[in-house]
């Protein structure tokens, strides 16, 4: 068995990381978007990395990933009392990375190395690497005018119409070594995109200078994972993002936002009638339940992908 390297965010994105990283464990290197990183009283929140830490660690909350199970809002209720900031809801365990990412960042620490210590006390094998350790920061761009994502989601409550994005400072940043190393390892088997928002989720990882290159010259197939299903995002709001932009809310347009990065695709039963569409593209398509509700589902959506990626290597190597 090779090593496998997965993109992403979100509990989706999650998710399927724990189907990856049940299979593999330290084997897996998981590359996790940093630009709906903020700031709130005075503490740095990374929250697709917490999600992808609470969920591989096994302590997430099964119907809401970015936090851990059991959470209590005790501290939150105070500080509304007090007269503090209500627009984010914190809970009480889910503060506990902030502080510590916060404290180190401050003593000069990089978001890497705190990653990699909480991976050590969490007891979590694989790899979870922020996507850079220079600060990114994805901006909505809104008839209203630009926006942070924690704002459009928190304090808009995903109202405005979307117009376009833009990923601030990304082509300056850097890759972290971690990254680098993983996507050249002589036995990298497969790179995965999770079911995630393709637009500010993956794109930011995207856009860091130089990370479309070492994507296309690593050698392992990439497969994504189409977070539309039946028309619409299972989760979040990717499909609203997409009408507004003048998209229709198909795994196509996501299939076409990673056009020549890609050489898999995979897209659930519902949309199977899309598949041969797909192909007419010159993307390899398979038809798989990508719906998961489970951690079986999402181990078996993990072997789907992967044996998927094996299949394109071995045509692949029949057509040299």
């Amino acid at each position: 068995m090779g090593t496998v390297v997965a993109l992403g965010g979100q509990f989706g994105g999650a998710k399927l990381a724990d189907g990856l990283y049940r299979l593999r464990k330290r084997d897996l290197t998981v590359i996790v978007n940093t630009g709906d990183d903020f700031e709130h009283l005075g503490l740095a929140f990374s929250p697709d990395l917490d999600t992808m830490l609470y969920t591989l660690s096994g302590i997430a909350s099964p119907n809401a990933g970015w936090e851990p199970r059991g959470e209590t809002y005790r501290l939150f209720e105070m500080l509304k009392m007090a007269g503090g900031p209500d627009r984010i809801r914190l809970g009480d365990q889910s503060l506990a990375l902030p502080i510590l990412r916060s404290e180190g960042l401050a003593s000069g620490r990089t978001l890497s190395e705190l990653t990699r210590d909480f991976c050590q006390h969490l007891d979590i094998d694989a790899k979870i690497v922020p996507m850079s350790d220079d600060r990114i920061r994805t901006q909505i761009l809104t008839e209203e005018g630009a926006v942070s994502f924690q704002d459009y989601f928190t304090q808009l409550a995903c109202e405005p119409v979307v117009t376009g994005f833009h990923y601030a400072n990304a082509s300056e940043a850097q890759i972290p070594d971690a990254i680098v190393n993983a996507l050249r390892a002589p036995d990298l088997e497969a790179v995965v995109i999770g079911p995630c928002n393709p637009y500010h989720t993956v794109q930011p990882i995207l856009e860091i200078g130089g990370m479309r290159a070492l994507l296309r010259k690593q050698g392992a197939p990439v497969i994504a994972v189409s977070p539309i299903v039946g028309g619409d995002a299972l989760q979040g709001s990717a499909g609203k993002m997409m009408q507004e932009l003048g998209h229709i809310p198909l795994p196509r347009t996501v299939a076409m936002a990673y056009y020549k990065l890609i050489d898999g695709f995979i897209i659930d039963q519902v949309d199977a009638e899309q598949a041969e569409g797909l192909r007419a593209s010159g993307i390899e398509v398979l038809v798989a339940p990508t719906v998961m509700r489970s951690p079986n589902d999402r181990v078996d959506l993990a072997v789907q992908v992967i044996n998927f990626a094996r299949h394109i290597a071995e045509v692949k190597a029949e057509a040299l």
